[in-house]
C-alpha cells in the first residue's frame, strides 16, 4: 500500500544522512499535490552557511537522460535513425567494421561495447586516478585543464572492447554519450549543450537548469567535498572544477525541483512522443562503474519498488557531488535527492571499498521515500 507522505520522518531521514557524514542532503518529494522540500546540514563547511533545498548542483550522469531525449527529438523529426550505425554520422571518430556495428541506439544504451576512456585517460593524459594504486594527486592537477571530447573519445575508441557491439550485459560508457554529443553537432550545427538547452531544458520549463562545462556555478549552490575513498581526510572541496572532462555526458547543473519537473513531463509524455517514450523504457543489464547490474533503457534506468512498482530515473556523480531523480511509472510519487560528498567507502587491502554509515542512512532515506 502507498504511504502518504510523512515530512517529519523524511526530515528525520534526511538528519540521519547528514549526521552519517554527508555535509548536506537536500530534496524534494512529491506525492499527488502533497510535497516536501527539505534540507540537512551545512552548505559551506567554512562559513557555516546552512544547506537550502533550492540550491543548484552538479547532477553528473543525470545529464544523460537530458542527452538521450535531445537525440530522440532528432529522431522523431528523422535527422537521426536510432538503428543507423554511428559510422555512418561519425566515421572519422568510429572507422571501419566498428563504425559500422554500432548504432545510435547501441551508444543510447550503453551496449557499444566501447570502454570508458577514464581508465585511458590515465596513462595518456595523466588526467585521473586508478583507484587501487594511485593517489588522488590528478584531481586536483586538473582542476582547470581542459579536455577536448574528441581526444577523450579517441581513448575510448582506441581501448580494448568490453563486448561485441549489441551484446549483453551492456557497460556503461560516458565515450558513448560523449559520442552522441558530437552526433548532436553533426546534425543540428550547434554545440551539444547549447542545443540540449534549447530543445530540452528550456521548452520545458526548467529555469535553474544548464548544461555546461564551465569550472563555477552561478547562483546559490553547496560546496561539494571529495573523499576519494579516505585519501582525502577531511574531504576536500571540489565545488570548482573544469567539466570538460565529461561533456554532455555528466556536467549538467540543476535543482533537486528542477529535476522532479522534467522527470515528471518526459515521462507523463509531454516531451516525447508515446513511441519513443517506449524505445525508452526496453531495458536490459549494465554494468555499472561499482559493478552493480543496471536495468537500463535509453538513458533511462528502472528500479522496482516493493508494494509501489516501476520507478524511472537515473543518477550521477561528479568529484564531491551526488544526485538522483525517480519518479514511479504511475507518476504518482517523485523524488530528487542531492548529496554533498562523494566516494565516502575507504578501501580494504585489495582495493575493495569498505561499508560506511552513510550507505544504510541513504538506503533508509530511500526506502522511505520511495515507500
Amino acid at each position: 500500500m502507498n504511504q502518504p507522505l510523512d515530512p517529519d520522518r523524511i526530515q528525520a531521514a534526511l538528519d540521519a544522512v547528514h549526521r552519517a557524514g554527508i555535509p548536506a542532503a537536500f530534496a524534494e518529494i512529491r506525492d499527488g499535490d502533497d510535497v516536501f522540500s527539505g534540507a540537512s546540514g551545512i552548505a559551506d563547511l567554512d562559513t557555516g552557511a546552512p544547506a537550502t533545498a533550492d540550491m543548484r548542483h552538479r547532477v553528473g550522469s543525470i545529464t544523460k537522460t537530458f542527452t538521450a531525449v535531445a537525440v530522440l527529438r532528432q529522431v522523431e523529426q528523422g535527422h537521426i535513425g536510432l538503428d543507423t550505425p554511428i559510422g555512418h554520422y561519425l566515421p572519422h571518430l568510429v572507422p571501419g567494421d566498428r563504425g559500422d556495428a554500432i548504432t545510435v541506439r547501441m551508444l543510447i544504451g550503453h551496449t557499444s561495447g566501447l570502454p570508458d576512456y577514464l581508465p585511458h585517460a590515465y596513462p595518456s593524459l595523466a588526467a585521473f586516478p586508478r583507484i587501487a594504486d594511485t593517489t588522488p594527486r590528478s584531481l586536483e592537477d586538473h582542476r582547470f585543464t581542459r579536455f577536448d571530447p574528441v581526444d577523450l573519445i579517441t581513448l575510448g575508441v582506441k581501448a580494448p572492447a568490453t563486448r561485441a557491439p549489441g551484446d549483453r550485459p551492456g557497460v556503461y560508457s560516458n565515450t558513448n554519450y560523449l559520442l552522441l554529443s558530437q552526433l548532436l553537432e553533426k546534425v543540428t550545427g550547434a554545440v551539444a549543450e547549447q542545443h540540449i538547452t534549447d530543445d530540452v531544458i528550456a521548452p520545458a520549463g526548467l529555469r535553474d537548469t544548464e548544461l555546461a562545462t564551465t569550472t563555477h556555478i552561478d547562483g546559490p549552490h553547496p560546496r561539494i567535498y571529495e573523499s576519494w575513498f579516505g585519501m582525502f581526510d577531511p574531504p576536500r572541496d571540489f565545488s570548482v572544477f573544469d567539466m570538460s572532462w565529461v561533456g554532455a555526458s555528466a556536467s549538467a547543473i540543476s535543482t533537486v525541483a528542477d529535476l522532479n519537473r522534467f522527470f515528471g513531463l518526459l515521462l507523463d509524455g509531454r516531451i516525447l512522443r508515446p513511441a519513443t517514450l517506449e524505445h525508452m523504457r526496453r531495458t536490459g543489464p549494465v554494468i555499472s562503474f561499482e559493478g552493480t547490474t543496471l536495468d537500463y533503457g535509453l538513458g533511462l534506468t528502472r528500479k522496482d519498488v516493493p508494494g509501489r512498482g516501476a520507478f524511472w530515473g537515473h543518477d550521477g556523480s561528479v568529484w564531491g557531488g551526488g544526485a538522483i531523480s525517480m519518479t514511479s511509472a504511475d507518476g504518482g510519487r517523485q523524488v530528487s535527492l542531492a548529496v554533498t560528498r562523494q566516494r565516502w567507502n575507504p578501501l580494504d587491502a585489495n582495493g575493495k571499498p569498505q561499508p560506511h554509515p552513510i550507505d544504510k542512512a541513504l538506503a533508509d532515506l530511500y526506502a522511505l521515500a520511495m515507500s
